[in-house]
């Protein structure tokens, strides 16, 4: 599972039958300065990603979301989907691991 951070929404003409009683969602995922806190910075051409959502998520919430063949494991028919909305995120706590003192975990003794 990723996390990312909902930018927009995906408006189709003609919907697949299967995608009904959801939406799409265009989300960017997050970076290592994210978990940090940083507000999320734009991504290169191509890194946003499109999510299909059932929990609702409003626009600038975080989610977490599935990607590849478990992104399709929700639905009991094959179903046109790369990524699915997994997670509504209510609040991140990432603490950095401490780096190592100088001379410990480098196998010298």
């Amino acid at each position: 599972m990723r996390l990312g951070h909902v930018i927009g929404n995906v408006t189709l003409n003609i919907a697949e039958p299967a995608l009904r009683g959801g939406r799409l969602l265009l989300v960017q995922p997050f970076g290592k300065p994210q978990f940090g806190g940083a507000a999320p910075t734009p991504l290169a051409k191509g890194a946003t990603v499109v999510v299909y959502d059932e929990l609702s998520a409003g626009l600038g919430e975080i989610i977490g979301f599935t990607e590849g063949a478990e992104a399709t494991m929700p639905f009991t028919q094959p179903t046109p989907v790369d990524a699915y909305n997994a997670a509504i995120i209510d609040g991140i706590i990432y603490q950095p691991p401490a780096a190592a003192p100088a001379g410990r975990g480098s196998g010298q003794r």
